[in-house]
């Protein structure tokens, strides 16, 4: 036999044997029970404690349970109320319904009948206490809180994502590879009114293009060889929510085509098949390739391009926001100790020197990486230099190599890396504004103009 749900339920009724009685009964039941004789005293305790079912008597001395549905429904939203009355009409019941209330009884409540009504309240709001944790479980995994960053770029792009997500507008992420498009484009649909519609996730380049057709716009049977039966594409899974193309640049020139139109008109068709279909989607692609100059070269459409490059949203390298190692090694470095039991308290000053020297070619994913395997073999509370995978050993130490010192070595080229990268970590500091950053260095601004271009460092690329 399945155990009843208990919950906590306040009884209204001015009869105070028949409320007394009520009371016994459901608590016998395993409920908290508490009553109040009129509407003004059952209102005031809903105000002092969050009942999740209320038991009102349509006749009350002073206002009648209607009032008090209707202060519920106003003032306390999480709690259900079952109105009950001795003179019950199909038009009361109606209005009941209409104004909010859960359920509508009439005297003399059958004691079934009674628990029958609170089991279906107590158990549509474990649903519902359900549906807001899973929500807020969602906001957590895939929300713009789980992009950790400080750096003034990653600022930048937050309060972009904030101001066009809650729109239709098509949005082109772009990025070297590992810089957490992924995440971005989650981020967008969860802080979209579309939220609870579904993310549908494809990966262009991971299809060749024949396949892919079908996997987006779906097939009819008997299209190629092999379709056997119809088959829902992406976009119509996605109707009503937001369809994520990731590697867009790998699409074919055919492929590029079909896109336009879906882009421009929100209507496609199956492969192999006449009829139309019209969908509510919200696209956001993503690329780590240069669409501008693939376009100078013919290989991507420009009017695609034109189509899509609407609002741009641009994930800076790992390398270009020193600043966040510390924080993100913090966040994922938690995230597995959690995972495997273990109590590491970070990295020793060596490591993180080594951490922030290193160029990332894999960015934030690599550094995930990197994180994940000196937890599992670390044996000590500190990560130590040893325990860091070779390619970042051996670019710290080419780094730090003080051989060009030697007999016949030049001094300048020697001390050129480290001036290079303590004027970057500068700039990062103070948001690549050259004023703050020359005072910080302790030199003029023309100087540090001078050694910018000396060094290779470009503004305009850095703000990209």
């Amino acid at each position: 036999m399945q155990k009843s749900n208990q919950g906590s339920l306040l009884v209204v009724d001015d009869d105070k044997q028949v409320c007394q009685a009520m009371a016994d009964y459901l608590r016998s039941l395993g409920h908290r029970t508490e009553t109040a004789f009129t509407c003004l005293d059952a209102i005031e305790r809903m105000g002092e404690f969050p009942f999740q079912v209320v038991l009102c008597d349509v006749c009350l001395p002073d206002a009648d349970g209607f009032h008090l549905l209707q202060w519920a429904v106003e003032h306390a939203p999480n709690t259900d109320v079952i109105l009950i009355t001795g003179y019950g009409t199909i038009e009361s019941a109606v209005e009941a319904i209409r104004m909010g209330a859960f359920d509508y009884l009439t005297k003399p409540v059958i004691d079934a009948e009674l628990n029958l009504s609170i089991q279906r309240a107590l158990s549509q709001r474990k649903i519902v206490d359900e549906n807001r944790n899973l929500r807020a479980q969602l906001d957590d995994r895939h929300g713009l809180k789980n992009i950790v960053g400080r750096d003034y770029k990653m600022l930048r792009l937050f309060d972009l994502v904030e101001s066009v997500a809650d729109t239709r507008t098509t949005i082109l992420i772009l990025g070297e590879s590992g810089t957490g498009k992924t995440l971005t484009a989650r981020a967008i649909h969860q802080l979209s009114g579309r939220r609870d519609q579904p993310f549908v996730e494809v990966s262009c380049g991971a299809l060749p293009d024949s396949l892919l057709e079908s996997e987006l716009f779906g097939h009819v049977a008997g299209a190629f060889t092999g379709a056997s039966h119809d088959k829902v594409g992406k976009f119509l899974q996605a109707d009503g929510g937001t369809i994520f193309l990731d590697e867009i640049a790998t699409a074919s020139p055919s492929l590029q085509v079909k896109l336009l139109r879906v882009l421009q008109d929100r209507e496609f068709e199956p492969v192999g098949g006449n009829k139309t279909h019209k969908v509510d989607v919200r696209l956001i692609l993503a690329t780590n390739r240069d669409l501008e100059e693939m376009v100078r070269q013919g290989e991507f459409r420009e009017d695609l391009y034109y189509r899509i490059n609407v609002i741009t949203v641009t994930q800076p390298p790992l390398r270009e926001r020193i600043g966040d190692i510390l924080l993100l090694t913090d966040h994922f470095l938690a995230h597995f100790n959690g995972q495997t039991g273990k109590k590491i308290e970070g990295f020793n000053e060596e490591a993180l020197g080594a951490l922030r020297r290193y160029s990332w070619p894999g960015n934030v994913r690599e550094l995930v990486n990197v994180i994940e395997r000196c937890v599992v073999l670390s044996k000590g509370p500190l990560i130590t230099l040893a325990e860091l995978p070779d390619a970042v050993r051996r670019e710290d130490l080419a780094r730090t190599d003080l051989s060009p010192c030697g007999p016949g070595a030049n001094l300048k080229s020697a001390l050129a890396l480290p001036e290079r990268q303590i004027i970057l970590d500068a700039l990062g500091a103070h948001g690549w504004g050259r004023q703050e950053t020359a005072k910080a260095l302790g030199i003029n601004r023309t100087t540090l103009y001078k050694k910018m271009k000396k060094y290779g460092i470009e503004f305009e690329q850095q703000m990209v």
